[in-house]
């Protein structure tokens, strides 16, 4: 993986972290915050899942080495998106198990 793709990555879950906590100790009743949390957390999927299709549309790369790093970088995206995508899954669910 490269430099830039490694540092994008820990920038999103840097800000995905800090946004989670910032949600989580909000001076609202904790059921307000849970539906509000729960509302962004699906819109985050929704744009990770987004992301992904777009990856992987806009692989047309040249025959080349090109095309095999651009290949390797939009798998290791995907699979970092879908590891993404199954923590926000936990997380609703334990919002949603903790809510009833």
């Amino acid at each position: 993986m490269s430099k830039a793709t490694s540092n994008l990555f820990f920038y999103i879950t840097g800000c995905a972290t800090g946004i989670f906590l910032g949600i989580l100790y909000a001076p609202q009743k904790g059921e307000i915050t849970r539906d509000r949390l729960t509302f962004r957390l699906s819109k985050y999927k929704e744009q990770i899942e987004k992301l992904i299709a777009d990856l992987v549309d806009s692989a047309d790369f040249p025959e080349s080495m090109a095309k095999a790093e651009g290949e390797k970088v939009v798998s290791d995206a995907r699979e970092k998106a879908e590891r993404l995508l199954e923590d926000v899954d936990k997380l609703m669910a334990q919002i949603k198990s903790q809510s009833n």
